[in-house]
């Protein structure tokens, strides 16, 4: 799966206007609340679990319009609970996401 998240990138742009740090804000907490589903994915033992936070990854990626993450997640829907394929996949997209993040010079 090629990474592509202009689509995503310009979606945060959007919201953010010109205000560097608040689109620093806006993509880490758009990572993290990634993360909190691929965890949710990771621990899910029923088919309940797993589907809830694969629709809740699914809708995050729609909201902001990132494809690769939603084809991930969409992955996901379609196996069962605990498939490494399907966890594989979110986390590859996720890693390539946070190696894109800018990083905060003001951080230690």
């Amino acid at each position: 799966m090629a990474f592509n998240h202009g689509a995503l990138d310009a979606t945060l742009a959007a919201a953010a206007g010109d205000d560097a740090a608040l689109l620093r804000e806006l993509r880490s907490a758009f990572l993290e609340s990634a993360m909190r589903q691929l965890d949710l994915l990771k621990r899910a033992r029923c088919d309940g679990n797993w589907h809830v936070a694969a629709m809740r990854l699914k809708g995050l990626a729609a909201s902001f319009h990132a494809e690769d993450l939603l084809q991930a997640a969409e992955i996901a829907l379609q196996a069962a609970p605990g498939e490494p394929f399907a966890i594989r996949e979110v986390e590859a997209v996720l890693a390539r996401f946070s190696r894109t993040l800018p990083r905060n010079p003001n951080r230690i």
